[in-house]
This record gives C-alpha cells, sequence and structure tokens, in this order.
C-alpha cells in the first residue's frame, strides 16, 4: 500500500509539471483528429507476470492505459532485459463489453473488465472511484460513434 500512494503522489507530480493529463495523453498515445480526454484513472493492469500500476485514459475515440514507470523487457535471449512503458490501446470501436467483477475470495477487490471484438480482456483494478470509473466507461461504449 505504500509502494501504491508513493507511486500515486510521484504520478501526480509528473502529470502536474508536464501540464495536466491532456498533455500527458496526447504526448504518450498521440492525436487523433477531434478526440478530446474525457476522464483519467490512476488504476492498476493486471497481466500475467502481476499487477502495473498506471493511468487508464477514457477519450472521444480509446481506452489507453500506460504504467507509470517502465518495466524490464526480456527481448532476445542474447540481449540484456530493456526498460519499455507498458502500454495498451483500444479503439472504442473495438471495444465489445466493459464489465464489473469482484474477487470470490475477497469481494473489497473489484475489478473493471474490458472485453474487446477479437477476444482479448483486459482487467483493470485498484481504482480510487471504482464506481464513477465503470459509469463513465459504461457509458463511453454506450455512446460511441
Amino acid at each position: 500500500m505504500a509502494d501504491a500512494a508513493v507511486a500515486r503522489l510521484a504520478q501526480g507530480t509528473k502529470v502536474y509539471a508536464e501540464g495536466g493529463h491532456d498533455r500527458v495523453f496526447h504526448q504518450v498515445f498521440g492525436a487523433v483528429p477531434g478526440e478530446q480526454l474525457r476522464k483519467a484513472y490512476a488504476c492498476y493492469l493486471s497481466t500475467s507476470s502481476g499487477p502495473v500500476i498506471g493511468t487508464l485514459y477514457l477519450s472521444t475515440a480509446r481506452l489507453a492505459f500506460c504504467s507509470d514507470s517502465p518495466l524490464p523487457y526480456h527481448g532476445p535471449a542474447a540481449q540484456p532485459p530493456e526498460p519499455m512503458y507498458y502500454k495498451v490501446v483500444l479503439p472504442l470501436s473495438q471495444v465489445r463489453t466493459v464489465s464489473p467483477s469482484a474477487s470470490a475470495w475477497k469481494p473489497a477487490e473489484r475489478y473493471i473488465q474490458i472485453a474487446t471484438m477479437d477476444n482479448h480482456e483486459f482487467w483493470f483494478m485498484g481504482f480510487v472511484s471504482y464506481d464513477k470509473a465503470l459509469r463513465n466507461l459504461s457509458e463511453a461504449l454506450h455512446h460511441r460513434a
């Protein structure tokens, strides 16, 4: 929990220094013509190697996640690990469902499952305001173009 709090503070400082979430979003993911950032959520993305802390961005065109710090990437065996940011970009047109979920063993651990048209699943957790995030993500899916 202490690591998460320190990471949130560092992320908030970075966002402030860079000029806000909108500017960070466009620097990290580029701009789609006419796209506007709606919301940004501090959360974790569940991966096969464990949860990754970062920010989930909801725009008028995409869902995008970027880790707060670079993670070691293991390429070909002969090369040393290279640090890279963990990124996921999903056009809203490719998102099939946004579903709430909770751990069967720990009901307080709540997740948001994002499923794509090509049957990939992404699990996000650790939202400061889970209900608002779920509502906004669901509404974006319902109102997509």
